[in-house]
């Protein structure tokens, strides 16, 4: 356990806290040059050059994005953190919004990104004193918004191989700065993709019984799926289809040779997740079969869901509670929101915190908005808890 009158800590809280002002002059550069999913070429140099000075060992990964290890020993403990950003307009009025049209930091990528390079210095302090005991790996991951994301590359170039365990942190913006979430188990959904296309005949709306009738078959999936799927899965598992788009033909009066919906699935439990492929294929070519078209179904598995490992959640406490104190604890609810970590985790322990950038008394933003506002006295108190995290796992054992 670590604890506030630990010296490790003592030496983290000197080397962030010097450099405040440092990083959140690089949390705003970062901000106001967001890039999209696998271009993170530009954050990818501004990590680099940051952390290579410090004897990180550093390998670059195939598009962008790097991987950076300090430290000597068997033992290996990893930190994470991702790099891009959404497709959406800056609305912030930040005087550092984004110069680049149609692309924000609007998930607090930025912050997520800046919170480890201070947690690099850090731990960089604490090798230097001789107070590591092991080594630390940091994934500054490329693309985490899109599906397969970073992680699924990161983790089939056997980057974890050898790590213990893993941890991360996500903005909050519905909780105050100084606090972080934290829940044992599931902390996020399953979230995957699904697209469905139907096929026939096509023909004149006064004689839907001599053409399937393609539309309505397209109405029927866009309904009956969600419903069906709620009874097929056991209730406790969370499951959510929504659609997000749905098109078919051009005119009133013409039934349409060829129809499009596609949406997310998003599922609480891990098991029904495993099933959940399966029985969509099968449920949706059951729903068109009585109206004579065709069913294609593309599902992408997107991510699983991040489930805190009970080890690496204490842990994880343990480093909020030496930089917070036990008031900074509060219970993070379980989100249907998706998060590629959950890959890490697929294959090695870990947890994920949520870390408060909620200015107190002030308004709640919501992430993926563009309109996102954080306040920036989280990105010490995240690189605090990460550095602490790692040293502590590596301490545990030793």
């Amino acid at each position: 356990m670590t604890s506030a009158a630990d010296p490790a800590a003592a030496i983290v809280a000197t080397r962030v806290e010097a450099l405040a002002d440092e990083l959140v002059a690089v949390r705003r550069d970062l901000h106001r040059h967001p890039e999209l999913s696998w271009s993170e070429t530009r954050t990818t140099e501004l990590v680099r050059r940051r952390i290579e000075p410090l004897g990180y060992r550093i390998t670059p990964l195939p598009t962008s994005g790097l991987v950076a290890e300090i430290g000597e020993g068997e033992r290996c403990v990893g930190l994470r953190a991702d790099l891009d950003a959404l497709p959406v307009d800056d609305t912030s009025g930040e005087e550092f919004a984004s110069v680049v049209p149609g692309v924000a930091h609007a998930c607090g990528h930025d912050v997520h990104t800046t919170s480890l390079l201070g947690a690099a210095e850090a731990l960089a302090a604490l090798h230097r004193a001789g107070a590591l005991a092991g080594r630390v790996r940091l994934f500054f991951q490329p693309a985490e918004e899109v599906m397969p994301g970073g992680a699924v590359q990161v983790t089939d170039l056997g980057h974890l191989d050898d790590v213990e365990r893993i941890f991360a942190l996500h903005c909050d913006p519905g909780v105050d700065v100084g606090q972080a979430g934290l829940r044992l188990g599931p902390l996020t959904s399953a979230a995957d993709r699904v697209d469905v296309r139907l096929e026939g005949q096509g023909g004149h709306t006064s004689r839907p019984h001599l053409t399937g009738d393609l539309t309505f078959a397209l109405a029927k999936v866009t309904t009956e799926l969600p419903a069906i799927l709620s009874r097929r899965l056991d209730p406790r598992s969370g499951v959510s289809m929504v659609w997000g788009t749905i098109s078919a033909g051009t005119a009133p009066n013409v039934i349409p040779d060829h129809g499009h919906l596609a949406g997310t699935v998003r599922i609480l439990d891990a098991v029904a997740w495993a099933d959940c492929e399966k029985l969509v294929r099968e449920l949706v070519h059951d729903i068109v079969r009585p109206y004579d078209v065709v069913a294609h179904v593309d599902y992408q598995r997107g991510v699983p869901p991040v489930v805190n490992e009970a080890g690496s959640h204490r842990l994880l406490a343990d480093a909020v509670t030496a930089v917070l104190g036990r008031d900074g604890h509060v219970v993070a609810p379980q989100s249907l929101g998706g998060e590629d970590f959950g890959w890490y985790l697929e294959r090695i322990p870990g947890a994920m915190m949520r870390l408060g950038t909620r200015a107190p008394g002030g308004p709640t933003y919501d992430l993926h908005q563009g309109n996102l506002r954080v306040d920036e006295r989280a990105i010490g108190i995240g690189a605090r808890i990460l550095a602490l995290a790692a040293h502590g796992a590596l301490r545990e054992t030793s």
